[in-house]
């Protein structure tokens, strides 16, 4: 699938790889489960999720973090999860052109799939070509604000140089979107001390030999 409409917000965000001095937070999962599951909290996780699903453009790049990270405390957080209905959306995914009659059953199966892991990049992605390809401007831009404040979230919990410094995923998946994204090609890949993903990168403009990415939480490790 094409890689078209948050790449301009995302080359905003591509420099702070690059940066030589950068300014990232590292989520502290103790803090945001407690403050997810206070009532009285601006960041109470109910509250939060239904302004998510609401497209609301009012969240804070806090608010986001707390949705992304907080989200392995929810019940339905699972950490290799595969969409139930994940061969027919990838049937029009892979097609080389989509006919107007494709559009609706695209949406439809982006939205169930969004019910079952609210985080799904690529496909939330692919529902925003989608309303491209209709001319649906406004939509567009609500998707895009939504992927651009979770991805916004990913590349500010850290610098990608070391493992204790590696962007934190809850998905394995957000890692090859992140590549994808920053136009950087995977050359390999080695779990560190079972921690961290390390993907080294094929030859690439910004000279990024390649990146580390937090994924305890795949593993369970500090989830109670």
């Amino acid at each position: 699938m094409k890689k078209i409409f948050i790449l301009v917000f995302i080359s905003l965000l591509f420099s702070n790889i690059q940066a030589q001095e950068k300014t990232f937070q590292s989520p502290n999962y103790d803090i945001i489960k407690k403050e997810i599951q206070d009532k009285s909290s601006t960041y109470y996780y109910p509250s939060l999720m239904q302004r998510f699903e609401n497209y609301d453009s009012t969240l804070t790049l806090e608010d986001y973090r707390h949705l992304y990270y907080g989200y392995v405390f929810q019940k339905n957080y699972e950490p290799y999860w595969r969409f139930s209905e994940d061969e027919e959306l990838l049937e029009y995914y892979r097609k080389k052109e989509l006919k107007e009659k494709d559009y609706q059953s695209i949406i439809r199966l982006v939205n169930k799939s969004l019910k079952e892991f609210p985080f799904e990049l690529n496909y939330l992605n692919f529902m925003c070509h989608i309303y491209k390809l209709k001319g649906d401007e406004a939509m567009v831009n609500k998707i895009s604000k939504r992927l651009y404040g979770i991805i916004q979230v990913i590349t500010s919990s850290g610098d990608g140089k070391t493992c204790e410094t590696g962007f934190h995923v809850i998905s394995v998946s957000h890692e090859y979107l992140l590549l994808n994204y920053f136009e950087l090609t995977m050359k390999s890949q080695a779990l560190v001390e079972r921690k961290c993903d390390y993907l080294a990168l094929e030859e690439n403009k910004a000279k990024i030999e390649g990146l580390y990415f937090n994924v305890e939480k795949l593993f369970g490790m500090g989830i109670k």
